[in-house]
């Protein structure tokens, strides 16, 4: 189970993917990569590739990510977990609100990395230098989109 984020920016549309997607788990979190890097990673092996089907659809969302739900408890002791796991708890809809939530918090994990460290997951799947780059991955999106609409999904 994983959370995803996303931002959407009404009346900037863009046309859906149309390349075979690959998948891989990677520090808690469900990324996409690109065929090269599949191959860099894993010579010779053929990946499992998902073809969109909504290539032909455009879209207005214009930054997605996910991450594990193993670490919100350590977003939770960073301050982190309702504006990542329940941003309209808070009434927060749009990335300018959620920006300084998300620095704020950022700071803390930044603060005491050993503290955070001791809340990684048993099981292994999510880690402090995760959540690290998922928020500031997140901060860099509302930078560049103040203006758009904040969604979820758990």
């Amino acid at each position: 189970m994983s959370l995803d984020v996303h931002l959407y920016l009404e009346g900037h549309t863009t046309k859906a993917d149309t390349e075979p997607r690959i998948f891989i788990r990677e520090n808690g979190q469900t990324k996409q990569i690109s065929r090269e890097a599949w191959d860099e990673r894993y010579p010779g092996r053929e990946p499992v590739a998902v073809m969109p089907t909504d290539a032909d659809e455009e879209t207005t969302r214009v930054y997605h990510d996910n991450i594990t739900h193993n670490l919100n408890t350590m977003a939770k002791e960073a301050g982190l977990y309702e504006p990542l796991w329940r941003p309209e708890e808070i009434n927060v809809t749009q990335a300018a609100a959620l920006l300084p939530l998300l620095r704020e918090g950022l700071l803390r994990l930044m603060e005491s990395p050993q503290h955070f460290a001791q809340c990684n997951p048993e099981n292994g799947w999510g880690t402090y230098d995760g959540l690290l780059t998922f928020v500031r991955g997140y901060i860099v999106a509302c930078v560049l989109y103040p203006d758009a609409r904040v969604s979820v999904s758990r």
